[in-house]
Protein backbone atom coordinates (compact mmCIF):
# COMPACT_ATOMS: atom_id res chain seq x y z
CA UNK A 1 0.00 0.00 0.00
CA UNK A 2 1.00 3.65 -0.97
CA UNK A 3 2.33 5.98 1.95
CA UNK A 4 1.88 8.76 -0.01
CA UNK A 5 -0.68 10.33 -2.13
CA UNK A 6 -0.55 12.90 -5.59
CA UNK A 7 -2.31 15.32 -3.39
CA UNK A 8 0.98 15.28 -1.21
CA UNK A 9 3.34 15.20 -4.48
CA UNK A 10 1.47 18.24 -5.72
CA UNK A 11 1.64 20.32 -2.38
CA UNK A 12 5.20 19.93 -2.32
CA UNK A 13 6.02 20.91 -6.02
CA UNK A 14 3.75 23.77 -5.70
CA UNK A 15 6.29 25.01 -2.44
CA UNK A 16 9.28 24.20 -4.17
CA UNK A 17 8.11 26.49 -7.47
CA UNK A 18 7.11 29.17 -5.75
CA UNK A 19 9.63 29.06 -2.92
CA UNK A 20 7.28 29.29 -0.04
CA UNK A 21 4.49 27.98 2.20
CA UNK A 22 2.08 31.10 1.45
CA UNK A 23 3.41 31.65 -2.03
CA UNK A 24 1.92 27.87 -2.85
CA UNK A 25 -0.94 28.61 -1.24
CA UNK A 26 -1.76 31.79 -3.15
CA UNK A 27 -1.47 30.20 -6.26
CA UNK A 28 -2.95 26.96 -5.75
CA UNK A 29 -5.73 28.20 -3.93
CA UNK A 30 -4.89 26.20 -0.39
CA UNK A 31 -4.23 27.58 2.87
CA UNK A 32 -0.62 28.08 4.06
CA UNK A 33 -1.65 25.45 7.56
CA UNK A 34 -2.87 22.93 4.53
CA UNK A 35 0.13 23.02 2.63
CA UNK A 36 2.79 22.82 5.34
CA UNK A 37 0.81 19.63 6.70
CA UNK A 38 0.85 18.45 3.42
CA UNK A 39 4.82 18.13 3.03
CA UNK A 40 4.76 17.06 7.12
CA UNK A 41 3.37 14.03 6.29
CA UNK A 42 5.13 13.39 3.22
CA UNK A 43 8.42 13.78 4.99
CA UNK A 44 6.74 11.85 8.01
CA UNK A 45 5.89 8.83 5.34
CA UNK A 46 9.14 8.99 3.51
CA UNK A 47 11.61 9.55 6.39
CA UNK A 48 13.53 12.44 3.84
CA UNK A 49 13.88 16.18 4.81
CA UNK A 50 12.50 17.37 1.56
CA UNK A 51 12.35 20.97 2.06
CA UNK A 52 14.73 23.57 4.72
CA UNK A 53 13.96 26.83 5.21
CA UNK A 54 16.97 29.69 4.34
CA UNK A 55 16.09 33.27 5.74
CA UNK A 56 12.37 33.77 4.21
CA UNK A 57 12.66 31.17 1.82
CA UNK A 58 12.17 27.75 1.10
CA UNK A 59 14.49 25.48 -0.86
CA UNK A 60 14.87 21.70 -1.34
CA UNK A 61 17.42 19.54 -0.11
CA UNK A 62 19.36 17.44 -2.03
CA UNK A 63 17.20 14.62 -1.23
CA UNK A 64 14.27 17.07 -2.34
CA UNK A 65 16.10 17.88 -5.84
CA UNK A 66 15.99 14.22 -6.57
CA UNK A 67 12.36 13.53 -5.15
CA UNK A 68 10.76 16.36 -7.16
CA UNK A 69 12.48 15.25 -10.34
CA UNK A 70 10.44 12.05 -9.54
CA UNK A 71 7.52 13.67 -8.40
CA UNK A 72 7.33 15.85 -11.94
CA UNK A 73 6.93 12.51 -13.80
CA UNK A 74 4.77 11.43 -11.65
CA UNK A 75 2.09 14.31 -11.50
CA UNK A 76 2.67 14.62 -15.21
CA UNK A 77 1.55 10.96 -15.96
CA UNK A 78 -1.61 11.54 -13.37
CA UNK A 79 -2.69 14.30 -15.45
CA UNK A 80 -2.17 12.86 -18.84
CA UNK A 81 -3.78 10.23 -17.76
CA UNK A 82 -7.16 11.97 -16.55
CA UNK A 83 -7.22 13.57 -20.36
CA UNK A 84 -7.22 9.59 -21.56
CA UNK A 85 -9.81 8.97 -19.52
CA UNK A 86 -11.83 12.08 -20.31
CA UNK A 87 -11.20 11.42 -24.48
CA UNK A 88 -12.17 8.17 -24.01
CA UNK A 89 -15.28 8.97 -22.01
CA UNK A 90 -16.28 11.63 -24.88
CA UNK A 91 -15.90 9.17 -27.54
CA UNK A 92 -12.63 9.84 -28.75
CA UNK A 93 -10.30 7.36 -30.43
CA UNK A 94 -6.82 6.81 -29.02
CA UNK A 95 -4.91 6.03 -32.10
CA UNK A 96 -5.32 7.17 -35.73
CA UNK A 97 -4.03 5.23 -38.56
CA UNK A 98 -3.21 7.51 -42.13
CA UNK A 99 -1.69 6.36 -45.41
CA UNK A 100 -0.34 9.59 -47.40
CA UNK A 101 1.08 9.26 -50.71
CA UNK A 102 4.14 11.38 -51.00
CA UNK A 103 2.58 13.40 -53.56
CA UNK A 104 0.83 15.19 -50.76
CA UNK A 105 3.30 17.86 -49.72
CA UNK A 106 4.68 17.69 -46.31
CA UNK A 107 4.89 21.14 -45.16
CA UNK A 108 0.81 20.75 -45.86
CA UNK A 109 0.53 17.46 -44.23
CA UNK A 110 2.65 18.84 -41.16
CA UNK A 111 0.11 21.28 -40.51
CA UNK A 112 -3.00 18.87 -40.30
CA UNK A 113 -0.99 16.32 -37.86
CA UNK A 114 -0.06 19.40 -35.56
CA UNK A 115 -3.58 21.25 -35.25
CA UNK A 116 -4.89 17.44 -34.56
CA UNK A 117 -2.71 16.87 -32.22
CA UNK A 118 -2.92 20.05 -29.99
CA UNK A 119 -6.86 19.53 -30.08
CA UNK A 120 -5.94 15.83 -28.86
CA UNK A 121 -3.24 15.34 -26.97
CA UNK A 122 -3.25 12.35 -26.14
CA UNK A 123 -3.64 11.02 -29.59
CA UNK A 124 -1.39 8.84 -31.03
CA UNK A 125 -1.16 9.13 -34.94
CA UNK A 126 0.52 6.08 -36.89
CA UNK A 127 1.68 7.37 -40.36
CA UNK A 128 2.43 5.40 -43.31
CA UNK A 129 3.66 7.21 -46.13
CA UNK A 130 3.22 5.57 -49.91
CA UNK A 131 3.56 5.59 -53.66
CA UNK A 132 0.87 5.05 -56.50
CA UNK A 133 -1.46 2.86 -55.00
CA UNK A 134 0.47 1.72 -51.71
CA UNK A 135 -2.41 3.70 -50.03
CA UNK A 136 -5.41 2.23 -51.15
CA UNK A 137 -3.74 -1.48 -50.77
CA UNK A 138 -3.14 -0.14 -47.16
CA UNK A 139 -6.66 0.75 -46.54
CA UNK A 140 -8.46 -2.24 -48.17
CA UNK A 141 -6.20 -4.41 -45.61
CA UNK A 142 -7.49 -2.11 -42.84
CA UNK A 143 -4.57 -1.45 -41.80
CA UNK A 144 -5.04 2.50 -41.94
CA UNK A 145 -8.06 4.50 -40.97
CA UNK A 146 -7.85 6.88 -43.73
CA UNK A 147 -5.76 7.77 -46.68
CA UNK A 148 -5.02 9.79 -49.45
CA UNK A 149 -4.15 8.27 -52.88
CA UNK A 150 -3.69 9.74 -56.29
CA UNK A 151 -5.80 6.59 -57.34
CA UNK A 152 -9.53 6.16 -56.77
CA UNK A 153 -9.67 2.37 -56.86
CA UNK A 154 -11.42 2.11 -53.41
CA UNK A 155 -14.81 0.45 -52.61
CA UNK A 156 -15.51 2.62 -49.75
CA UNK A 157 -16.32 6.26 -49.38
CA UNK A 158 -13.69 8.59 -51.54
CA UNK A 159 -13.44 12.33 -52.21
CA UNK A 160 -12.09 14.27 -54.33
CA UNK A 161 -9.42 16.79 -52.65
CA UNK A 162 -6.77 18.99 -54.71
CA UNK A 163 -4.87 18.20 -58.02
CA UNK A 164 -0.94 18.19 -57.72
CA UNK A 165 0.67 19.54 -60.34
CA UNK A 166 3.70 17.59 -62.09
CA UNK A 167 6.52 19.31 -64.17
CA UNK A 168 9.24 17.72 -66.34
CA UNK A 169 12.89 18.70 -64.85
CA UNK A 170 16.28 18.19 -65.06
CA UNK A 171 19.62 19.98 -63.44
CA UNK A 172 20.45 22.94 -65.87
CA UNK A 173 23.64 21.41 -66.93
CA UNK A 174 21.84 18.58 -68.21
CA UNK A 175 21.85 17.84 -71.68
CA UNK A 176 18.52 17.91 -72.39
CA UNK A 177 18.85 21.92 -71.68
CA UNK A 178 21.10 22.09 -74.37
CA UNK A 179 19.47 21.50 -77.52
CA UNK A 180 18.36 24.54 -78.22
CA UNK A 181 15.00 23.61 -79.04
CA UNK A 182 11.82 22.30 -77.77
CA UNK A 183 12.12 18.78 -76.75
CA UNK A 184 10.06 15.60 -77.96
CA UNK A 185 9.26 12.43 -75.77
CA UNK A 186 11.67 10.93 -78.61
CA UNK A 187 14.34 13.25 -77.21
CA UNK A 188 13.69 11.85 -73.49
CA UNK A 189 13.91 8.35 -74.03
CA UNK A 190 17.60 8.61 -75.17
CA UNK A 191 18.37 9.90 -71.34
CA UNK A 192 17.67 8.45 -67.57
CA UNK A 193 14.54 8.49 -66.57
CA UNK A 194 14.14 8.45 -62.22
CA UNK A 195 10.84 6.59 -61.46
CA UNK A 196 9.03 6.29 -58.37
CA UNK A 197 8.22 2.45 -56.98
CA UNK A 198 5.03 1.52 -56.60
CA UNK A 199 4.78 1.11 -52.56
CA UNK A 200 2.11 -1.71 -53.08
CA UNK A 201 2.69 -4.92 -51.94
CA UNK A 202 -0.08 -6.93 -54.36
CA UNK A 203 -0.57 -5.47 -57.54
CA UNK A 204 1.43 -2.67 -58.18
CA UNK A 205 1.74 -0.51 -61.40
CA UNK A 206 3.97 2.06 -63.47
CA UNK A 207 2.93 5.65 -63.87
CA UNK A 208 5.15 8.26 -65.74
CA UNK A 209 7.63 5.81 -67.38
CA UNK A 210 8.30 7.30 -71.16
CA UNK A 211 9.76 4.23 -71.91
CA UNK A 212 12.78 5.77 -71.65
CA UNK A 213 16.44 3.43 -72.08
CA UNK A 214 17.67 3.95 -68.91
CA UNK A 215 15.43 3.66 -66.13
CA UNK A 216 16.73 4.01 -62.16
CA UNK A 217 13.50 3.53 -59.70
CA UNK A 218 13.74 4.78 -56.28
CA UNK A 219 11.13 4.31 -53.30
CA UNK A 220 10.71 7.99 -52.21
CA UNK A 221 10.08 11.25 -54.12
CA UNK A 222 12.90 12.82 -52.15
CA UNK A 223 15.22 10.50 -53.36
CA UNK A 224 14.07 11.15 -57.17
CA UNK A 225 14.80 14.88 -56.07
CA UNK A 226 18.12 14.66 -54.97
CA UNK A 227 19.42 12.60 -57.71
CA UNK A 228 18.24 14.93 -60.21
CA UNK A 229 19.65 18.06 -58.95
CA UNK A 230 22.77 15.85 -59.45
CA UNK A 231 22.23 16.07 -62.85
CA UNK A 232 21.80 12.19 -62.99
CA UNK A 233 18.35 11.85 -64.89
CA UNK A 234 15.47 13.33 -65.57
CA UNK A 235 11.99 13.45 -63.71
CA UNK A 236 8.13 14.70 -63.75
CA UNK A 237 8.06 15.91 -60.05
CA UNK A 238 5.46 17.47 -57.92
CA UNK A 239 6.14 21.36 -57.51
CA UNK A 240 5.81 21.28 -54.27
CA UNK A 241 8.13 18.31 -53.74
CA UNK A 242 10.81 20.55 -55.83
CA UNK A 243 10.61 24.45 -54.75
CA UNK A 244 13.86 24.67 -52.83
CA UNK A 245 15.75 22.85 -55.45
CA UNK A 246 14.10 25.22 -58.08
CA UNK A 247 15.14 28.27 -55.90
CA UNK A 248 18.75 26.88 -55.49
CA UNK A 249 19.28 26.64 -59.00
CA UNK A 250 19.43 22.77 -58.97
CA UNK A 251 16.37 21.31 -61.04
CA UNK A 252 14.96 23.24 -64.14
CA UNK A 253 11.77 22.87 -66.10
CA UNK A 254 12.38 20.72 -69.86
CA UNK A 255 11.15 22.53 -72.36
CA UNK A 256 8.33 20.13 -73.60
CA UNK A 257 5.45 22.93 -73.83
CA UNK A 258 2.28 21.76 -72.68
CA UNK A 259 3.60 18.08 -72.33
CA UNK A 260 6.36 18.89 -69.18
CA UNK A 261 3.34 19.21 -67.14
CA UNK A 262 1.02 16.85 -65.80
CA UNK A 263 -1.81 16.64 -63.13
CA UNK A 264 -2.39 14.36 -60.29
CA UNK A 265 -5.99 14.32 -58.93
CA UNK A 266 -5.72 13.13 -54.68
CA UNK A 267 -7.91 11.61 -52.74
CA UNK A 268 -9.88 11.15 -49.27
CA UNK A 269 -10.82 7.46 -48.60
CA UNK A 270 -12.31 5.60 -45.81
CA UNK A 271 -13.96 2.25 -45.64
CA UNK A 272 -16.74 3.09 -42.56
CA UNK A 273 -17.83 6.49 -41.46
CA UNK A 274 -19.58 4.90 -38.13
CA UNK A 275 -15.86 3.75 -36.87
CA UNK A 276 -14.11 7.24 -37.37
CA UNK A 277 -14.39 9.23 -34.41
CA UNK A 278 -14.18 13.01 -33.74
CA UNK A 279 -9.86 13.09 -34.04
CA UNK A 280 -10.59 11.42 -37.76
CA UNK A 281 -13.25 13.75 -38.09
CA UNK A 282 -11.23 16.49 -37.23
CA UNK A 283 -7.86 15.39 -39.49
CA UNK A 284 -10.60 15.20 -42.25
CA UNK A 285 -11.54 18.42 -42.05
CA UNK A 286 -8.05 19.96 -41.47
CA UNK A 287 -6.73 18.24 -44.85
CA UNK A 288 -9.70 20.03 -46.89
CA UNK A 289 -8.45 23.08 -45.90
CA UNK A 290 -4.77 22.70 -46.34
CA UNK A 291 -6.18 20.66 -49.82
CA UNK A 292 -7.28 24.21 -50.92
CA UNK A 293 -3.78 25.58 -50.25
CA UNK A 294 -1.89 23.27 -51.72
CA UNK A 295 -4.00 23.74 -55.09
CA UNK A 296 -2.89 27.11 -55.23
CA UNK A 297 1.05 26.16 -55.40
CA UNK A 298 2.42 27.31 -58.49
CA UNK A 299 6.14 27.12 -59.91
CA UNK A 300 8.26 30.10 -59.19
CA UNK A 301 7.24 33.08 -61.65
CA UNK A 302 3.63 31.84 -62.16
CA UNK A 303 1.71 32.37 -59.11
CA UNK A 304 -0.80 34.83 -61.32
CA UNK A 305 -1.55 32.46 -63.95
CA UNK A 306 -4.69 30.34 -63.43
Amino acid sequence: MLKTTLEQWRMFRSVAEYGGFNQAGAEVHKSQSSIYNAVQKLEHSLGVKLLEVKGRRTHLTEAGQLMLRRANYLLDEAAKLEAVAQEVGRGCETRLRIAVDEIFPQDFLYRVLDKVSLEYPMLNIELRESILTGATELLALEKVDLAISPLNGHKGFSEELCQVEFVAVAHPDHPLHHFERPLTFEDLRSFRQIVVRDSAVGQSQDSGWLGANSRWTVSHIRTSVEMISRGLGYAYLPVTAMMPAIAAGLLKPLPLGAAGRRHAQLFLMFNDADMLGPAARTLMAEIRIQSELIADVRMPGEAGEN
